[in-house]
């Protein structure tokens, strides 16, 4: 068996809140809260198993999605149509734009704990020769 990441704990000002947010952004299920818990799986089985944490406590991440075309244009619409600040790059430097690196198309954007979120359309260093 080759190693997967299986599931990762994000700590969260408020775990249903941000759960949900991002399964309505990308167009996922929130699963059944489980102990402090509450999963969001996303299409390679990897769990985003969301928990309240103190806001003191909270280092902030970054998660980054590979989303198909059509994927993006819905998740990029409900960020649009919310009202969610959207950058191209992670500095946060160019708001309202979208990147194309790589081919592909690229956004960030902020959950509701501060965690930077991001959907892109290729992977890093994706070449259509390598593709």
């Amino acid at each position: 068996m080759s190693v997967q990441l299986n599931h990762t704990i994000v700590h969260s000002l408020d775990k249903r809140e941000s759960a949900e947010f991002l399964a309505h952004i990308l167009g996922l299920e929130v699963g059944a809260e489980w102990g402090p818990f509450i999963p969001v799986s996303t299409g390679n089985d990897v769990t985003l198993d969301f928990a309240t944490a103190p806001a003191g406590s909270i280092a902030v991440q970054h998660y980054a999605f590979l989303v198909s075309e059509e994927e993006f244009d819905v998740s990029f619409e409900k960020i649009r149509s919310a009202g969610i600040p959207y950058f191209a790059d992670p500095y946060m430097k160019h708001p309202g734009e979208i990147n194309h690196n790589d081919g592909g198309r690229g956004l960030y954007f902020r959950d509701p704990s501060g965690h930077g979120m991001e959907i892109i359309t290729r992977p890093y260093g994706y070449t259509e020769n390598a593709g």
